[in-house]
Parts: C-alpha cells; structure tokens; sequence
C-alpha cells in the first residue's frame, strides 16, 4: 500500500488486550477483549491472572483487528505498543507480541507511553489545540499535564500516593458494590446527599493530589458505623465521597488554568468516564474562552486506537525502539522518549 502510513497498536496494560489499526490517521479496526467479568469475581484485577489472559487473547486481537481492517501484516509500516505504566507483566505480553510481528516483518517498533494514549484519544474527536492542560484521571494514574505541542509534556501536578480510581475501587469494596467501583459510586451519588463529613487531604498550595487519606476516611468511618450498629445510607456516603474526590480535581484544574495561559482543557483516562466530573469541567468553564474537550465514553476504557493515534505522531519523529526494549511499570509521561 504505497503512499498508507498503515500502524497498528497494541495494548495490554491492564485487564483489556486490544489492538487497533490507523491507516494515515483513519481508524480501520478496534478490537478489545475486556477482562472484567473475569476479575470482577475478586472486586479488583488479579494481576497474574490478566497476565494468563492476555496471552490467551493477545493473538486472536490481532488477527481479527487485521480482518476487519482488511490489512495484511505485509502492509503494516510500523507497530506501536504500550511499554508503561501499567502490571509488569500484562505490559510484557503485549510488547512480546509486538517484537516478534517487529522482528518477523521487519518493520519499526515504537514505544508508547499509556497516559500519552488517553490523551490523544481525543483527537478521534478533534486535533489537539495548544497550549492545553490534560486532566489524566484513572485507576492508577492522577496528574495534571501542560503541553505546549505535540508529544510536549510536562507534569504540573500528581498524586502523591493513591489514584482517584484506586480509591474509588477500595471506597466502594468496603460499601459492598461490585467492580469496577467508580460506576457504582457514580450511579448511586446522583440519588445520595452530601451529609457524611470527609477531609480534603493535601493543603500545601501545589497541584499535587492526595487520596490515601480520603480513602481511609471513608473506611474507617464505614467500619465505625457498622461496629456502632449504625445503619450506613450508602447513596449518602457515595455523593459524599465523590463530591470530595472530585472537587479535590476541579480545584486544581481551576488553579493551574489560572497559573498556566491554555486554550483546551481535555479530560483523559478511566475516571474521566464519571459523569459528575464531565458536568463539573464542563459547567466550570462554560462562560470562558477556554474550550473542554469531553472524550466519548469508548475513549475513556483502555483501548488499541489512543496507542495507535500516538504511533502516528512518534513515527513521523523516528522514535523507534530495538528489540532490547523492555516493559517500565513506573514509566514517566516526560520521558516518553527514554528507553
């Protein structure tokens, strides 16, 4: 396919193997094969168990994002893959699987950071406009990131211990709702009320976000209750905690708006999904010359495409890895180029 940049993506970070196909930009496949029911039987991810599945999957994700793509591997320029963060090893499996189609067809391997995926999911909807703040939000990962072009990142603020999905997840195991936690909490908070009193952790000024201690809040005051004989409304302490959780991000959004001169707000990663959080931004910035870039709810989930969209921008670059590359679990946004 002379003239077709043809990338295909690769991704297995968590509990979903996906693999997707751009052609010059275009998306011509999205396969996903979600875990979820698997590990929602433990109320979180098993971590050696997604491991095991997504080696199950992993081949038969490519082979039916190529069909429905109608590409051959022959015509695929370069494969793109997650590298980090995520579980060592449901991150190795997918990057196994991409040096060896690297290897075999002889076409480049490109490293792709996961959160730089999020982000750019967005641009399925509508290019990135510079400079802008992205509001990364998901089970793993909190953090605030300035970029003043393409591939330019820069974290301004991140927490300092807990994910907000991680506390979601943990504040709704001890309420007793199934995973995965942040759409229990989220259904439920839109018929509770604010009357459970929760602290607002990490008052230093910064960007920085922290949940350990709002999780830990919820929990210990759940375990009270119950040893009380108290009956727990859980409607009640779901809006309570998510309107602590949340706000803690819209204060920072507002004060890095003001700290840092952007044109585009974009909401990125799992929790970025939860509806409050979209009305919140959305409401916050209305009468302002600042556009919010709100991703469609596909966009939200771990997913091939966003790791795609990325590979376009790094191979038009030349970052290509070797085959030596190695999974990084802990792997910086800002050092997407370092491997």
């Amino acid at each position: 396919m002379d003239g077709h940049v043809i990338i295909l993506g690769l991704e297995s970070s968590c509990d979903e193997t996906a693999c997707a196909i751009t052609d010059n930009g275009k998306l011509l496949a999205n396969v996903i094969s979600s875990q979820i029911d698997v590990h929602r039987k433990y109320g979180g991810v098993m971590p050696e168990i997604a491991s095991r599945l997504h080696l199950e999957n992993v081949g038969c994700v490519i082979n039916e994002a190529l069909n429905v793509a109608n590409v051959k591997m022959e015509d695929v320029t370069a494969i793109a893959v997650t590298r980090g963060p995520g579980l060592i090893g449901a991150l190795h499996v997918g990057l196994q699987a991409a040096k060896t189609l690297s290897l075999i067809y002889n076409i480049p391997l490109i490293p792709v950071h996961h959160l730089a995926g999020h982000i750019y999911a967005n641009e399925f909807i509508k290019p990135l406009k510079f400079p802008l703040l992205a509001v990364v939000v998901s089970g793993g990962n909190t953090e605030l990131v300035y970029m003043k072009d393409h591939l330019n990142f820069e974290i301004i603020g991140e927490t300092k211990d807990d994910a907000i999905g991680e506390s979601y997840d943990k504040v709704a195991r001890v309420l007793g709702l199934p995973y995965p936690g942040g759409v229990e909490i989220d259904r439920l908070a839109k018929t509770g009320k604010h009357t459970y009193k929760l602290p607002t952790p990490l008052h230093d000024g910064s960007l920085n976000f922290s949940y350990s201690g709002l999780k830990t809040a919820v929990i210990n005051l759940v375990h009270n209750l119950e040893q009380k004989g108290e009956k727990i409304i859980i409607e009640d302490m779901a809006k309570s905690f998510q309107d602590v959780a949340v706000g803690m991000v819209m204060d920072r959004v507002k004060k890095a708006v003001k700290e840092y001169k952007v044109k585009e707000i974009v909401l990125a990663g799992g929790v970025s999904a939860n509806s409050y959080l979209r009305s919140e931004i959305v409401e916050a910035f209305k009468n302002t010359d600042i556009d919010v870039e709100i991703p469609p709810l596909w966009c939200t989930t771990d997913n091939a495409a966003m790791i795609a969209k990325v590979g376009e921008y790094l191979y038009k670059d030349k970052v290509f890895a070797t085959l030596n590359l190695g999974v990084d679990p802990s792997w910086r946004i800002e050092d997407f180029k370092k491997f």
